[in-house]
């Protein structure tokens, strides 16, 4: 056996499978004993046969099996449950920070959310139940209870006795939360203001009562963009009396904010959104996640079918028109992807609101204007390199460019805002949706200008 303290992702994936299927227990745990690093573990766990990894996660160190278990995919934390006695499963659950714990139970079938609520115990449950109280995707439902808060009369030296007392179950002490005798939330402080205090000093000195806070009920995006916006470790979560209830720490925010942008990806390629890693999912909800969106776009893409044999006497009388069909088309279909990835970016960031639609017509007209003015100015050209002798083509190009990219940019621009205002996912507009819906508006556009020219 090779020494442990090489990195794993070298080594130890095939070793540990070798130990496994030859039921060499003793020295596997020995091996995981020395890794103790739960990043590593996970990396391993990563390169093994699923059909392995209940017992391997059997045999990780105590310390190890809470951190390794919440970083794991919900189905595989399914699985695992599915195989562990009631003792085992008790630990694990109580080793789970509150928002982690919050975080399986609503993914887990009623069933087993339920068999592992009455495994807690009384105090843990209420807590639990609490918490999934909470609308989903709110940011009741991702705060932890486990912070330092100090009252307002304390001085410095009883609140540093408070924070060693009680900071090692804190989820961070980078931050302590100041509350009243009805634990209203009235200021938060830095620990370094703590330590360059002096002991006896009266921790009202330190005050400015100047502190940013969340409630329970909002968005959890809305708490991912305050600690971006603020760049803050910790956010504290209150109720509508602004009572303190938990806070939100940013390696929370990291995981709602990799999941946002991961459905929006999904979303953007007219894929249904996947829930586990794509390296678990079988191909069978592949097809299920993709066939739908598909099968819609090739609906839609009968319309454009639809329009070329609505104008087949044009394109009879004028060959060359079919010749720039695809470069037209898809320069509409990119003109409009690009403005609603901007669009959508400055929304997700909180750059653009509804409020604002007016600002973005103006702009993207002048784009659009300048744009289309370009591209048009390139198709005459391309039209007078390749059919000299028809001029009547070039000017109905550069026409039906000039305005299929204004429109185009228009609609990309426009139409993520009105679907946000209609409280519908701006994310939905996926590229190949709106390609499909400039395809037909372009067509629509180039035959009119033809028949307009060509006295068709």
């Amino acid at each position: 056996m090779k020494e442990s303290s090489r990195h794993v992702s070298v080594l130890f994936p095939e070793e540990i499978e070798k130990l496994i299927e030859n039921k060499e227990w003793k020295e596997l745990k020995e091996i995981l004993l020395k890794i103790n690093i739960p990043r590593e573990i996970n990396d391993i766990w990563d390169n093994i046969k699923p059909e392995n990894r209940v017992i391997f996660f059997r045999l990780l160190p105590t310390n190890l099996i809470s951190e390794v278990f919440s970083k794991l995919s919900q189905a595989e934390q399914e699985n695992i449950l599915k195989h562990l006695s009631d003792n085992q499963l008790k630990n694990i659950i109580l080793e789970l920070d509150p928002d982690d714990r919050t975080g399986l139970f609503e993914e887990l079938p009623g069933t087993i959310t339920q068999k592992l609520l009455n495994i807690l115990p009384y105090d843990e449950r209420l807590e639990a139940l609490k918490l999934l109280g909470y609308p989903e995707d709110s940011v009741g439902r991702l705060m932890t209870p486990d912070y330092i808060a100090v009252k307002e009369d304390w001085d410095i030296k009883k609140c540093l006795e408070h924070i060693r007392i009680f900071g090692k179950d804190a989820e961070t002490i980078n931050m302590i939360y100041v509350v009243d005798l009805n634990w209203h939330l009235i200021d938060s402080i830095s620990i370094r203001k703590f330590i360059l205090s002096q002991p006896d000093e009266k921790l009202k000195s330190i005050m400015d009562y100047k502190f940013l806070s969340i409630s329970a009920e909002k968005d959890q995006e809305e708490a991912a963009e305050m600690m971006k916006r603020y760049d803050l470790v910790a956010l504290p979560v209150i109720d509508k009396n602004g009572v303190l209830l938990g806070i939100v720490t940013v390696d929370d925010i990291m995981d709602v904010v990799e999941e946002e942008t991961t459905e929006d990806f999904q979303k953007g390629a007219a894929v249904a959104p996947i829930e586990i890693r794509y390296t678990d999912v079988s191909p069978w909800l592949l097809y299920l996640k993709r066939v739908g969106w598909l099968s819609i776009l090739m609906f839609a893409g009968l319309l454009s079918s639809a329009i070329i044999s609505k104008f087949e006497r044009t394109l009879n009388s004028v060959i060359a028109l079919a010749f720039f069909i695809p470069i037209l088309t898809g320069s509409g279909g990119n003109t409009a992807t690009q403005s609603a990835i901007l669009v959508i970016r400055a929304m997700a960031v909180g750059d653009l609101t509804f409020k604002k639609w007016f600002r973005v017509i103006k702009k993207e007209i002048i784009t659009g204007t300048l744009l289309g003015a370009t591209l048009g100015g390139l198709f005459f050209l391309l039209r007078f390199i390749i059919f000299r002798d028809i001029f009547l083509l070039g000017l109905t190009l550069a026409l039906s460019t000039f305005t299929i990219i204004l429109l185009a940019n228009l609609v990309g621009a426009l139409l993520p805002i009105i679907l946000s205002k209609m409280k519908l996912d701006p994310a939905v507009i996926s590229s190949p949706l709106l390609t499909t819906i400039i395809d037909s508006a372009g067509l629509l556009i180039y035959f009119a200008f033809a028949n307009f020219f060509f006295g068709l």
